[in-house]
């Protein structure tokens, strides 16, 4: 392998989401192997993207529909081309395989969407946590077109084990096209954790996320309207710190210092608020993935106090070691007696710090992440042999993905 190239949805941005600085994870794995990794999107570079040349990576900017991306994929010529999400999939798949049929693709999924979407469904129907979603609402276009994707790919990074063991079950994929790859962060060594601020010196209880994304937002108004209230019936002196990329304009408007209910908006390091507050909390109604949030609790020594959703597949197979409740009564009893509890406190933290250093660990994801690479690549051609719905996939929608974007294409053309 020396070349990799990565197709991302947006620019990665490290300090607005996890999933920015996931793929930074996964873009650094690429580097240190010492190959050559171009990172490519459609989108428009924000100012809080990543500063990739820093970090050897070259930057190009591409464009959807356009024959402009055959002429720089065929110069390139890429061992290795990864997806971010299944929409990039969908859009440069064809291309790819067209004119280099013999690179690795790799789709990296974040979380699987169509899941999410399932479940944010369920709670509008409801307006309650649960893990368990109908068939009607999960068996969706949307899941047609990712798993679809999932299929046509070589390989398909899943960032929680128990959204392989949906897509092996449910919807009946081959477990050789899935690797387990969840966050990827250096442990938490003995002397780093001694020298976080102790119970003591901590205060308040802390909320973050990107108000872009719709799970983060809907834990806000639930924590606004049903859960701080109860809250701070106990704790009248209690104050609740929310963070956040992109604060909306009816994100800021919930801010009540009367109430203790502060909306803070972007943080310029997450990790520092984190390490100051004594509580985190993640109200997660719904969601999918594995949650960035608690993974920076954990490595902050920030207990958690979050619900079935938010802590699903966070402790791979084992169970979450924190506090987790899935009504406002529960989660308000919950938060006020982690608040309050040294000991609870200082057993909750210790656990995380155990969880984080075994769970995601840089250096065990990236050697598996690398050495899979290298057996697609020594036994590729086998490997797509045992696909055949994938290849008959490939051949089916790829022709329509293609006939499509050339007449968008052409209808482009016309207009200029």
């Amino acid at each position: 392998m020396q070349k990799v190239l990565v197709i991302g949805y947006v620019w990665p941005e490290p300090a607005s989401s996890a999933a920015g600085y996931r793929m930074l994870a996964l873009l650094d794995t690429f580097r240190r192997q010492h190959w050559q990794v171009t990172f490519a999107s459609p989108a428009e570079k924000s100012p809080h993207r990543a500063d990739l040349p820093a970090r050897g990576i070259e930057e190009v900017n591409i464009a959807l529909n356009c024959a402009s991306f055959d002429d720089f994929i065929q110069k390139l010529q890429p061992d290795l081309v990864m997806f971010d999400r299944f929409m990039m999939e969908e859009q440069f798949g064809w291309r790819v395989e067209k004119y280099c049929p013999q690179a690795i693709r790799l789709l990296d999924t974040e979380d699987l969407s169509c899941l999410r979407h399932a479940r944010h469904q369920a709670c509008k129907q409801t307006g309650e946590v649960s893990l368990e979603v109908a068939p009607e609402l999960l068996l969706s276009e949307h899941a047609k077109r990712e798993v679809a994707a999932i299929l046509r790919s070589d390989l398909t990074l899943m960032i929680s084990r128990a959204e392989v063991e949906l897509l092996v079950q449910t919807f009946k994929v081959d477990p050789a096209l899935l690797l387990d790859c969840p966050f990827m962060q250096p442990p938490v060594l003995a002397e780093q954790q001694t020298q976080l601020p102790s119970y003591a010196q901590r205060q308040h209880f802390i909320l973050i996320g990107n108000f872009r994304h719709a799970p983060n937002w809907d834990a806000v108004l639930w924590m606004k309207q049903s859960i701080w209230p109860l809250i701070r019936a106990r704790l009248p002196d209690a104050e609740l710190h929310i963070y956040g990329a992109y604060p909306p304009p009816k994100a800021t408007q919930l801010h009540t210092p009367k109430q203790g209910f502060l909306i803070k908006g972007w943080a310029d390091d997450a990790s520092q608020v984190m390490r100051q507050a004594r509580v985190n909390l993640a109200p997660l109604r719904f969601g999918a993935g594995l949650k960035g949030k608690l993974v920076d609790a954990l490595a902050c020594g920030t207990p958690s106090v979050t619900t079935s959703v938010g802590a699903e597949g966070m402790a791979g197979t084992a169970p979450w070691p924190q506090p987790l409740a899935d009504t406002p009564e529960q989660l308000a009893i919950k938060a006020v007696e982690l608040h309050e509890n040294r000991q609870l406190w200082h057993d909750c933290q210790q656990a995380g710090f155990a969880l984080h250093n075994e769970r995601f660990d840089f250096t065990q994801h990236a050697d598996a992440l690398v050495a899979r690479l290298q057996q697609l690549r020594d036994g590729l051609d086998t490997h797509r042999l045992a696909n055949f719905t994938g290849a008959m996939l490939r051949h089916h929608s790829m022709k329509s993905t293609q006939y499509m974007a050339q007449w968008i294409e052409a209808k482009n053309r016309a207009r200029e």
